[in-house]
C-alpha cells in the first residue's frame, strides 16, 4: 500500500539504483513512504532525490551523505546494491579489472557504511548488502565477482558486530533475477525448487523487511533468495 511522505518520513540510500534490483527496492520503499536518495553513475527515477556519483570513490561516498544530512536531515536504512561483473578467463582478467570490480561492489560498502554510520547510529538504523549466491558457488571465469560477494558477506556480519546495538547489518545473496524482462523457457523456471525464475520484486520485499521494524530482532544474518536452486543438488546424467 503507497503511502504519503512527509519531512518526517524515513529515509533510505540505496547505490547502483538507476536500474534493475536496485532500481526495484528503491521504488519498492518510496511506495512504502519511505524517502528514498538513489545513487549510480547513470541517471535514476526510481528514488526521490538521485545523485550522479561513483560510489567507489571515497571523496564521492562523503558528498554524497554530508548531502543526505544537510537535505534530508536523517537515515534511517542504507542498502547497499552496487554492483558489476567483468568476465573474463583468469590469465586475461587485468589488475585494473579486478581492482574496479571489488572497487565498485566491495569497497563501495564499507566507504557507505564507514560515511553513514553517525547517521544510521542516531536514526537506530539499518544495513542491507546485496551480495549474491555467487558467494557460496561458481561458474568458471568468475573470480573478482564471486570474491567480493563473498567479501560483501563477511564485511557484513561484521558490521553488524562491529555497529550494534544501534545499527543492524544483514546480507541478501540473490539468485538468478530476471532484471530485463528477457524471454524465458519453461526448464528455466523449472529448474528451480519455487517453480519460477526470481523477479525484482522478490528482493525489493526482502529488504523492506529487513530495514523495517518488524525485522529488529535480526542482525548479522545473510538471506538466500534464489528460489531453492544453491539446496538442489544436480548431476549431469
Amino acid at each position: 500500500m503507497s503511502q504519503t511522505m512527509t519531512p518526517s518520513s524515513p529515509v533510505a540510500l540505496v547505490s547502483g539504483a538507476a536500474h534493475g534490483i536496485g532500481a526495484g527496492i528503491a521504488s519498492h520503499l518510496k511506495r512504502e513512504g519511505w524517502r528514498v536518495v538513489t545513487a549510480d553513475l547513470n541517471p535514476g527515477e526510481a528514488g526521490t532525490r538521485h545523485v550522479i556519483a561513483d560510489v567507489s570513490d571515497e571523496a564521492a561516498v562523503g558528498a554524497l551523505v554530508d548531502g543526505i544530512a544537510r537535505q534530508e536531515g536523517r537515515l534511517d536504512a542504507l542498502v547497499c546494491n552496487a554492483g558489476i561483473m567483468v568476465r573474463k578467463p583468469l590469465a586475461a582478467l587485468s589488475l585494473a579489472e579486478w581492482n574496479k570490480v571489488l572497487g565498485t561492489n566491495l569497497t563501495s560498502a564499507f566507504l557507505l557504511a564507514r560515511a553513514a554510520e553517525t547517521l544510521l547510529r542516531a536514526a537506530r538504523g539499518s544495513i542491507v548488502t546485496i551480495a549474491s549466491t555467487r558467494a557460496h558457488m561458481s561458474e568458471p571465469d568468475t573470480e573478482s565477482y564471486s570474491a567480493t560477494k563473498g567479501g560483501i558477506l563477511a564485511l557484513t556480519h561484521a558490521l553488524a558486530v562491529s555497529l550494534g546495538p544501534d545499527v543492524r547489518a544483514n546480507c541478501v545473496s540473490p539468485g538468478w533475477i530476471d532484471v530485463s524482462g528477457e524471454a524465458l523457457r519453461p526448464e528455466d523456471h523449472a529448474q528451480h525448487p519455487a517453480g519460477r525464475v526470481g523477479r525484482v520484486e522478490d528482493i525489493a520485499a526482502l529488504v523492506a523487511w529487513l530495514v523495517g521494524p518488524q525485522a529488529g530482532f535480526v542482525t548479522g544474518g545473510e538471506f538466500v533468495a534464489d528460489g531453492g536452486m544453491t539446496r538442489k543438488m544436480i548431476y549431469a546424467e
